[in-house]
């Protein structure tokens, strides 16, 4: 064992500006064990030059090959209200999921225009909201367009395409084929821009989202085809080609130690290579839509050891557990995890790190080799930027835990803990005469 408690040879999950010290994990200089005795545990602590860093990253690949293109992040990934703004002054548009994704998207800054809908299985009301916040709209399927028009023209439409085939990465998720609930086949959104037309829409957009956490370049390519063959076949119909041609998000973060990072550049070129088959950056604008790749590894969770049981397999028992990162237990996904405080010496052993909650899956990892661990011991658990705090409940009635963003070498709260009176709060019972 590695006085800092990395097993000899094995790659990091923590990027820069985490780094391994003999006192513990730091993030900018700051200990991630003294920022969980300033703020408790579990606690999500997040480094906001990460994030910044995969933004660059990310548009320096986008800009060099397809010169008008654009970021839309998935607020779904991720919705705290600091971390937008910081990805808003990056120059980021919005991805939104639900009404509420629209608000958090005004609320941050993300010009309307940049910012986009999409509807998946949405009532009149939501479709109203969108016109009402005049947003760009992605419907799921050409049924949902009378519906769409009864509220109003959007300035903006496109139809999710379904590729009829589905990449899935590492945890298995799938967004196409047969048996997906999204999008419709290239057929079926023909029919739906030509009575869109019809309606009088004449700025449209292509939409397609085929894989999730995606690792191999290739498959951008595969999605760049298709957005070229969708190109040439729907932009007969508008009589103009697309205001923008969406490859949606895919782009993959390793989370094993065995895993290798995507090579950006090299899934961007095998994208635009495709869609350069159909399409120009004069004519058509590109958009992606990431959210796991800007803000996952930004982020370790944190949880403080409250148990420890031998056997085979022996437990060790943390206050963070299903109820604060859902993924293991709802994907079998994995994530690292790690000492954050010193490492106290002996030999490492195989340990299931699990948490609080009365079910079996509450499960934070698997036959893990970690150090000695004892009851007041810290660990982290790596890329738990994405899909961490946004999935968490207060399953047990156990209170969601604090935020906090590193940035600059300083740290400040952005999500207070929730508290138990937080979970009490009711509304006042009304006299019988007035329940409705």
């Amino acid at each position: 064992m590695t006085p800092t408690g990395l097993p000899p040879g094995e790659p990091s999950r923590l990027p820069p500006p985490f780094e391994f010290a003999p006192d513990g994990i730091r993030v900018d200089g700051l200990g991630l064990a003294d920022l969980a005795d300033r703020f408790g545990s579990p606690l999500y602590v997040t480094s906001a030059l990460r994030i910044r860093d995969n933004v660059l990253r990310l548009r320096s690949a986008l800009t060099t090959r397809w010169p008008n293109s654009r970021i839309l992040y998935a607020i779904k990934a991720n919705s705290n209200p600091a971390i937008l703004r910081i990805l808003r002054e990056l120059g980021c548009g919005a991805d939104c999921s639900s009404p509420a994704e629209m608000v958090f998207a005004q609320a941050a800054g993300f010009p309307r225009r940049e910012t986009l809908y999409t509807a998946a299985y949405p009532s009149d009301a939501e479709l109203a909201g969108a016109i009402e916040a005049g947003v760009a709209v992605n419907l799921d399927h050409p049924g949902l367009l009378p519906r769409l028009l009864r509220a109003g023209r959007p300035p903006l439409l496109s139809f999710r395409l379904n590729p009829g085939r589905s990449a899935a990465g590492p945890e298995g998720l799938r967004f196409a084929g047969r048996d997906s609930k999204f999008g419709s086949s290239l057929a079926s959104v023909r029919q739906g821009l030509e009575a869109a037309h019809r309606a009088g829409v004449r700025d449209w957009g292509i939409h397609t989202m085929p894989g999730s956490n995606i690792l191999a370049p290739d498959h951008f390519g595969r999605v760049g085809d298709f957005l070229g063959r969708a190109i040439r076949s729907l932009q007969r119909v508008m009589g103009r080609p697309p205001t923008f041609a969406d490859a949606g998000g895919g782009l993959g973060v390793p989370y094993r130690p065995t895993e290798t990072e995507l090579n950006l550049d090299l899934a961007i070129s095998r994208l635009v290579l495709g869609l350069r088959s159909a399409a120009s950056p004069a004519d058509v604008q590109l958009w992606m839509e990431p959210g796991r790749y800007l803000v996952a590894d930004s982020t370790v969770l944190l949880g403080t050891v409250t148990d420890t049981k031998p056997g085979r397999p022996a437990f060790v028992g943390t206050d963070a557990g299903m109820q604060t990162l859902l993924r293991p237990a709802l994907y079998g996904a994995y994530h690292a995890i790690y000492p954050a405080g010193p490492v106290r010496p002996g030999t490492r052993r195989r340990v299931t790190v699990t948490g609080p909650i009365c079910e079996n899956t509450d499960l934070l990892g698997r036959d893990r080799r970690l150090p000695p661990l004892e009851v007041g011991d810290l660990l982290a658990v790596a890329t738990a930027g994405a899909y961490g705090y946004s999935m968490a409940s207060p399953y047990n009635n156990r209170p969601r835990p604090a935020e906090v963003l590193v940035d600059g070498g300083r740290a400040r709260l952005i999500r207070r803990r929730e508290t138990t009176d937080d979970l009490l709060c009711q509304v006042p019972e009304r006299p019988d005469r007035e329940r409705g």
